[in-house]
């Protein structure tokens, strides 16, 4: 089921979200939080709801033995849980890669299973997996299998996070408040979310498949246009998707942590790792940076580790070499910062320092978007301008029509330009033009709300491209 789309918006959130509010205590609300998800969950993967719930169940039990087991058997213990929820991880999702591999290199010796991949595994599986980790590092496990079952399975993050690390939101699992102000909040962001995914996203993406998905290589204009469009699309397709979780989130008394902030004003590839997919990063760094020893040794075991992080941040995004080649990328480009260049970037012109940041990133795109490598390859000489320079295919002229151009120009206004209105208010002193804001913020969110719903009405709304990961 997506959030975008005429069964969630006008039959499930009409009425999930009465019932809940109307659940007497944080037990009736949980059990309907949690009864609402499996069922959300089902709607598009019903076998496997058989699966998130043995999850569930299995790190409930593993994280109780971790908290009554001592010295080294603790560790066994959370080294067994960890590595179980991995393996599952990867029989669904890299079995097939990995075999394929090895026919590839030693012939057709071995039969792909073919498995189906179950929809947010690799959100559920690092929200176990923290939970595990945070029980070893002194939490308090959770004695209660339905507050765990909310947490792994609540259903605004199931399916594509942002990824929620247990200790931060433990509280609000038994004890949470709804108030007017925190449904407002919550609606504002949902909404924004909405309007991010419906009307930019899906709008660019498009151009982005007329370019990618062309038969032959595209010129040079194309191929800049089309990597344009996809580098909006990723961007406000996830985005959108984070604040629409977040929103729900709120409204429902969670506080889930922010996702994104402004990557594409990055500075560096550093930088652009702060603001881009932040939980992400950030339970990188917390639950296997840290871990392998972090910054704390040589320069070169600093290295390792970055290169490392970034090569399982690649594979987990998906099973082909595409992921691994851009996540060798990104993980390049970061020990090269770390070596010198960052400090370089740091005294550079701003404007210098942000076209290395946007060269970088849209260039690690191309592998994340590409088919296989040869296509990946091909994109690039279209990008130089080996397939020609200017012209554009059929294709690309069918769908370049004003809505997508708008979509184009807004998104790229949007993920480039950073304007704080209320900093620009103040300075100014201007105090009543706050009310004016708050009434024209008021009208823009109804409009961006009406806009959406007749695009979902439509049916010109797509998957989320994180659903895939």
């Amino acid at each position: 089921m997506l959030f975008p789309s005429i069964t969630f918006l006008f039959y499930f959130l009409p009425l999930f979200f009465p019932l809940y509010c109307a659940a007497p205590g944080i037990l009736a609300k949980n059990i309907v939080l949690i009864a609402f998800s499996l069922l959300f969950y089902a709607w598009g993967e019903p076998v496997f709801v058989l699966l998130l719930m043995g999850e569930i169940v299995f790190n409930y039990a593993v994280a109780l033995l971790i908290a009554a087991a001592e010295g080294k058997r603790r560790n066994i213990v959370t080294g067994l849980g960890v590595t179980a929820n991995l393996a599952l991880l990867g029989l669904f999702k890299y079995a097939d890669f990995a075999l394929g591999t090895v026919n590839t290199l030693a012939g057709d010796t071995f039969t792909l299973p073919g498995l189906a991949l179950p929809l947010g595994i690799s959100f559920f599986t690092f929200h176990a997996i923290s939970y595990l980790v945070d029980v070893h590092r002194g939490a308090a496990p959770n004695r209660s299998l339905l507050q765990v079952a909310v947490y792994i399975a609540m259903f605004p993050q199931l399916v594509a996070g942002p990824i929620i690390r247990y200790h931060t939101i433990a509280r609000r699992l038994a004890a949470r408040r709804m108030t007017l102000g925190r449904v407002s909040a919550g609606t504002r962001i949902f909404i924004i979310g909405l309007a991010q995914k419906v009307l930019i996203a899906d709008e660019v993406a498009r151009l982005a498949e007329a370019v990618f998905d062309k038969a032959v290589a595209p010129s040079m204009a194309e191929a800049w246009l089309g990597l344009t469009a996809y580098t909006l699309q990723i961007y406000f397709d996830f985005a959108g998707y984070s604040n629409m979780a977040i929103g729900l989130g709120l409204a429902l008394g969670f506080a889930f942590p922010r996702n994104f902030n402004l990557p594409y004003v990055s500075r560096s590839l550093t930088e652009f790792w702060r603001r881009w997919h932040i939980s992400l990063s950030q339970w990188l760094r917390d639950y296997l940076y840290i871990p392998l020893g972090g910054n704390r040794g040589t320069q070169a075991e600093t290295y390792r580790n970055l290169c490392l992080v970034f090569l399982a941040c690649g594979l987990w995004h998906g099973a082909n070499w595409t992921f691994v080649i851009w996540g060798i990328h990104h993980g390049a480009f970061l020990v090269i910062e770390r070596a010198g260049l960052g400090r370089v970037l740091a005294r550079s012109p701003v404007w210098v320092a942000r076209a290395y940041a946007l060269a970088v990133i849209t260039s690690g795109w191309v592998w994340f978007r590409a088919q296989d490598a040869e296509h990946a390859l091909s994109f690039f000489a279209s990008l130089a301008g080996l397939h020609g320079v200017s012209g554009l295919g059929i294709s690309t002229h069918i769908v370049l029509h004003p809505a997508t151009v708008a979509a184009l120009v807004v998104g790229a206004a949007l993920a480039t330009v950073k304007i704080d209105i209320w900093r620009a208010l103040r300075r100014t002193a201007l105090r009543f033009a706050q009310p004016i804001y708050a009434l024209g913020d008021c009208v823009a969110v109804t409009a961006m709300f009406g806009l959406s719903l007749l695009s979902v009405a439509a049916g010109s709304y797509s998957a989320f491209l994180y659903f895939r990961f």
